[in-house]
């Protein structure tokens, strides 16, 4: 049998419980990589039809990546379960929807330290775990909100402005040791949270004129994305922000 791109190289994933977090610990277990799934629940991300040799590449660890000693400690775990941290993906976030004039000082801090202030302690923490072993890949996931004046999303898009710029500066200071720093943005992507709301007719209509292909994105396709930035060796390859929305953040 012909050697899977992940073999032996193990990944951390915040998120991995629903959405586009649980598609990419999973297309990227199938592919053979070795996935640490951080998730509040600690419970590893389920599919129908997964074969036994996936499950078992999905390792589940309890963490609330608000917790700094929490993070610390599940990083060592993974390590001394799992073997050295090849990657790092920082999935984890959320998004709510306020009248800026409104916004409440503890909803914006919280989605700021979920969104920004955690990947950067990830990314941190992990350091050195990269420098050990040599460099790795750092992927965060980003929003192409980062560069939309969208109402009633001031902290969400500030969050996702700033991943942007941390993810530039990771990739500038850390290039000697090998760590590459990614930011993959997505735009509208339906997933179990917004199945509902994306297939209102009125919201498909709108959308439907908004994105260039029509339609709004799978969590399959940020997946593949990932998969291959993953697989692939491409060292000059480090700060950009990649985005994956149909087109429609440069659409007129």
């Amino acid at each position: 049998m012909a050697e899977l791109p992940g073999q032996d190289r193990v990944v951390a994933i915040t998120g991995t419980s629903r959405g586009i977090g649980k598609a990419v610990a999973i297309e990227l277990a199938r592919r053979g990589f070795s996935i640490a799934c951080l998730s509040r629940g600690g419970l590893p991300p389920e599919e129908d039809g997964l074969d036994e040799a996936t499950r078992a590449r999905l390792v589940p660890y309890t963490c609330d990546v608000l917790e700094e000693a929490m993070v610390k400690g599940v990083l060592a775990d993974i390590t001394k379960r799992q073997g050295p941290l090849h990657g790092l993906i920082n999935n984890a976030g959320f998004h709510v929807s306020v009248d800026t004039h409104t916004f409440p000082t503890e909803e914006w801090e919280a989605v700021i330290a979920t969104n920004l202030t955690a990947p950067f302690r990830l990314c941190r923490e992990a350091y050195p775990y990269f420098v050990e072993n040599g460099g790795g890949i750092i992927i965060n996931m980003g929003s192409f909100f980062d560069k939309l004046g969208t109402p009633r999303s001031a902290a969400y898009c500030s969050a996702k402005a700033g991943l942007g710029a941390l993810t530039r500066v990771l990739a500038v200071e850390w290039a000697r040791q090998g760590i590459r720093v990614i930011n993959v943005a997505p735009g509208f992507v339906e997933t179990d949270l917004n199945r509902d709301f994306l297939n209102q007719p009125s919201i498909k209509q709108a959308l439907a004129k908004r994105i260039p292909i029509g339609k709004p994105g799978q969590p399959i396709e940020v997946a593949r994305l990932i998969g291959a930035l993953l697989a692939e060796d491409m060292p000059s390859l480090t700060g950009e922000t990649i985005y994956i929305d149909g087109g429609q953040g440069m659409a007129n």
